[in-house]
């Protein structure tokens, strides 16, 4: 059975990802703040007053986890240069074949789920809605535990590389 929130989250989830793709011109960093917005919704949910409509209240704190994501990061460089680079070093990692065997080695060690889903979005080229329908999940659920696999395999990485 779907908690309230589920299904919140599966009726608005594509409309504040949009809305985040139409700011940050970036889908990665609009998956990555889409997800910040549920849980901080999640975490927040008692504080949402009725007299405004979900999606409103989902899109101010949307906006608001936007700014607050860009202004922290714009400290250090600005944000999309700072995206663009992270896709780009996993891509690098990804075809330099040396790192593409430790890689793998990262990847073979994960824990399942995350091991599965990672092979299936990156090396079978599955969308996240085809991976939920393999698990018996949500599409949401196949994004969420990409993202984390994702974490997993950059902080392997980093040890690595210390």
């Amino acid at each position: 059975m779907e908690s309230e929130f589920e299904k919140i989250y599966a009726k608005y989830y594509q409309s504040i990802y949009r809305y985040l793709l139409t700011i940050t011109k970036n889908s990665n960093l609009a998956e990555e703040i889409t997800q910040e917005t549920f849980y901080k919704a999640l975490k927040n949910i008692k504080k949402y007053d009725s007299k405004y409509s979900m999606f409103t209240w989902l899109g101010n704190i949307a906006k608001n986890t936007y700014y607050s994501s860009y202004k922290k990061n714009k400290r250090y460089e600005e944000l999309d240069d700072n995206i663009k680079d992270n896709e780009k070093e996993i891509i690098n990692k990804i075809i330099d074949s040396e790192t593409n065997e430790e890689l793998l080695k990262i990847v073979h060690n994960l824990e399942e789920p995350f091991k599965e889903v990672f092979t299936l979005r990156v090396y079978g080229e599955l969308s996240f809605k085809q991976i939920g329908n393999i698990f018996n999940k949500t599409e949401s659920w196949a994004r969420v535990t990409f993202y984390r696999s994702k974490i997993r395999i950059k902080e392997k990485l980093n040890e690595k590389e210390l």
